[in-house]
């Protein structure tokens, strides 16, 4: 096994709060990634730092490794993602935010569309993540939000809840919900469809899907939407094998996906949020610092703070 893999939620927060008891008075790596004032303030960071990345198949991994330069080419050609092997792996956005919060040396990403108050965003090469920053091309860490379908396969509630996922309606939630619309079909005309819908795939793309279904739904009452949350790759092989109508994922689709015969379409872009604990007083790290962390180049605090 490459790395320790956290797979629940309820495990994250076993391990919160073991942290938060040893902070009363432990040495543990855990405690020693910021002081704090008398008054609270978080001050420089120390201590190994923690990285937490996301699973194999993972969107969000996907696009943060090459944005990065994580992925790079070997000798012989092919794609590797070198992220480091100590690297805690998380298998959704909810994990990675608990763990990150509970964890004061952690490092991790996460959409920026699901950012909380739980743990904090760094800028990277001086740029903040926001969506004026994705839109503007400041921000060096974006990448697509796709649907993927079979065109010939769609029925006509597929088909229509395409158009009001791209209808200015639709555009309009997606902004709602913090991310970059790409532009709309205009307003949307409800046709008359009735009939069930299956979505699967990203973890990063279901929140705002959620979203989308419910609000068509509520318009289109004979219509039932299940978003089935998996991952991109297996959003992207269950939509080419029929097993979900409609395929998510929060990355570009990879050249030998194309060669399954599904249409792709971008609905929004997203920032990918570099994402630190609440008390780490780290505000700023570069491309390279961030990458060097992810390969395992860089171990402490310490020195990420030079």
């Amino acid at each position: 096994m490459k790395a320790k893999r956290i797979l629940t939620v309820g495990l994250v927060a076993a391990m919160s709060a073991v942290t938060v008891l040893a902070g009363c008075g432990s040495n543990d790596a855990g405690s020693n990634a910021g002081t704090t004032s008398a008054k609270g303030e978080a001050k420089g960071p120390s201590g190994d730092i923690s990285v937490i990345s996301r699973e194999d198949g993972s969107g969000t991994r996907g696009a943060f490794v090459e944005l990065l330069g994580i992925e790079q080419k070997n000798d012989a050609g092919e794609k590797i993602d070198y992220t480091t092997l100590s690297a805690e792996i998380t298998n959704s956005t909810a994990v990675m935010m608990t763990t990150v919060e509970g964890n004061t040396n952690a490092i991790g990403y996460i959409s920026l569309g699901s950012l909380g108050d739980n743990v904090k965003a760094i800028a990277v090469d001086g740029v903040a993540p926001s969506v004026d920053t994705v839109k503007d091309g400041s921000y060096p860490v974006a990448r697509p939000f796709n649907i993927v379908y079979n065109e010939a396969a769609l029925d006509d509630v597929a088909k229509d809840f395409i158009a009001y996922i791209m209808s200015a309606e639709g555009q309009t939630i997606v902004e709602e919900e913090g991310y970059v619309s790409q532009g709309n079909n205009g307003a949307y005309t409800a046709a008359a469809v009735a009939g069930d819908l299956t979505i699967g795939g990203s973890s990063s793309v279901t929140p705002v899907m959620e979203k989308l279904a419910e609000s068509y739904q509520a318009i289109n009452t004979d219509v039932h939407i299940e978003v089935q949350m998996t991952d991109s790759t297996t959003g992207v092989t269950s939509a080419a094998e029929g097993v979900c109508d409609i395929g998510m994922a929060s990355r570009a689709i990879k050249d030998e996906e194309k060669e399954l015969g599904l249409t792709d379409m971008v609905i929004a872009m997203d920032g990918i949020a570099v994402i630190v604990n609440n008390n780490n007083a780290i505000t700023d790290l570069t491309s390279e610092q961030i990458k060097d962390i992810f390969m395992g180049n860089i171990y402490t605090w310490e020195e990420a703070a030079k």
